[in-house]
């Protein structure tokens, strides 16, 4: 049979999909307001212009986890969507009184590569809430 086929080191696609993790600084909870929530929701409705689709997410009170595909061609880098995304949080924050600074530095980031590795976060962040206490199921 020939060599066995190495694991490929690079994912080729136009717009793979990322789910990213970004904390609050000190872990404080900040979050759970209804203006960061319709920022969410505003700076998810431009990302398509931008070539950014937010998918599925979790606004907990101190971090947050998102689903979102970037276009290679004319889309952000996963690091300068983020720091947009935090920056539109962080003005929801400050116009709700809330002192700086919002957030821990870095955040982190995972391509997803197939539909099990989807499921498998998407499975955790689901369930998030339910660890931390904040709803019964």
């Amino acid at each position: 049979m020939g060599e066995r086929m190495r694991r490929l080191e690079v994912v080729f696609s136009r717009a793979p999909i990322y789910f990213v993790t970004a904390c609050t600084h000190e872990r404080r909870k900040i979050l759970a307001r209804a203006e960061v929530y319709r920022r969410l929701l505003e700076f998810a409705e431009g990302g398509p212009v931008r070539g950014a689709w937010l998918g599925a997410v979790v606004l907990m009170p101190d971090h947050w986890h998102a689903f979102v595909a970037l276009d290679d061609e004319k889309g952000p880098a996963v690091g300068d969507w983020v720091k947009g995304l935090k920056n539109a949080l962080s003005r929801a924050l400050r116009d709700a009184g809330c002192e700086s600074p919002h957030w821990q530095r870095g955040f982190f980031d995972h391509v997803l590569r197939s539909d099990e590795s989807y499921a498998e976060k998407w499975d955790y962040v689901r369930e998030n809430p339910v660890r931390h206490g904040l709803v019964g199921n």
